[in-house]
């Protein structure tokens, strides 16, 4: 009850703010017209253009309407076909999806990090808390490919990679869903990787089975096991939600569960950084030409035109056109 009632004051209050300064806007547009001030035009025009902005994304916001689009987003990421280009590329996605978080003001957490043989990571998971995060995160799961000049290769040729993202949402307590104590497998190791001197000369890191489904999560990044243990039983609750729904949501639809090969012909989105520098998502056609300014977080544009489009696919005479 807390956090729907914290939910809707952050709603009116954020109404009351953009309905301010838009009185605001609206007497210094009379007052400028009145004595012919030109700066006093400027500054209403680059008012004008925050409220536009806050009001982009409130509208954005009407189109997250899911169950737990609201929610706290868990993400995984996964190296596919590239090789040692491919563990780099899942790395870059990482920091990416942190860089996002941060310039919205989330709190981002990697729960645990599997590095690759030679450079970058095999997987890793990563947390973002915030308002809406799942909701914007779900739009980004499928197979992300990179294109550019290898630099592993000592031919400086082009090379391909894939990652895969997968997002599921933060279950709470009070869901319904029952984890029999017994269905659970729970190893312990070492972790692995950088975390001063006490990480790695203990078994903290633990990796829990479900053995009905074979899901399997790990944590390593707090020091204590127990910690460890209770961030990975929350990944594990919130996959084995997410299994349940897409389930459910089989029966009727036939949809879910498809599994697709984490490579050439499954990519929703495309990073190209020769010949050419842009970034292309083929579900919205929509492409950016700044690929540093997306690898650095500035995802915006591509979430948005996904949304739309997923907005439109699901609503009578919906087509792919639309979000562009």
């Amino acid at each position: 009850m807390n956090r729907e009632k914290n939910a809707v004051e952050r709603e009116v209050s954020l109404y009351d703010s953009l309905d301010s300064d838009i009185e605001e806007v609206e007497t210094l547009l009379e007052l400028a017209r009145e004595e012919g001030d030109a700066d006093s035009l400027t500054e209403a025009a680059g008012q004008c253009d925050t409220i536009e902005a806050a009001l982009d994304g409130v509208e954005l916001r009407q189109l997250l309407g899911g169950e737990h689009d609201d929610s706290t987003a868990i993400i995984s990421i996964n190296s596919g076909a590239g090789g040692t280009d491919a563990a780099d590329w899942a790395e870059m996605l990482l920091r990416m999806y942190i860089r996002w978080a941060e310039r919205h003001g989330f709190k981002s957490e990697v729960l645990d990090l599997q590095h690759a043989e030679e450079a970058g990571v095999r997987s890793a998971t990563l947390r973002v808390e915030g308002d809406y995060a799942y909701g914007y995160l779900n739009s980004e799961q499928g197979v992300h490919r990179l294109v550019r000049i290898s630099p592993f290769d000592s031919q400086a040729r082009r090379h391909t990679a894939f990652a895969s993202l997968t997002a599921v949402p933060e279950i709470d307590d009070d869901v319904d869903l029952e984890i029999d104590d017994g269905d659970l497998r729970i190893d312990t190791y070492r972790a692995s990787g950088a975390g001063g001197q006490h990480v790695n000369k203990t078994d903290s890191a633990v990796r829990i089975t479900h053995e009905p489904t074979g899901t399997v999560v790990q944590c390593q990044n707090e020091r204590s096991q127990h910690k460890n243990k209770a961030q990975a039983m929350k990944v594990l609750r919130a996959q084995l939600f997410e299994l349940r729904r897409r389930e459910q949501e089989a029966k009727v639809e036939q949809l879910a569960g498809e599994k697709r090969e984490i490579g050439f012909g499954s990519q929703i989105r495309s990073y190209t950084l020769h010949p050419q520098q842009r970034v292309k998502d083929h579900r919205t056609d929509t492409e950016v030409g700044n690929v540093e300014a997306v690898l650095d977080g500035d995802l915006d544009r591509l979430i948005r035109a996904t949304l739309l489009w997923q907005s439109a696919k699901g609503s009578p005479g919906g087509a792919k056109g639309d979000a562009s």
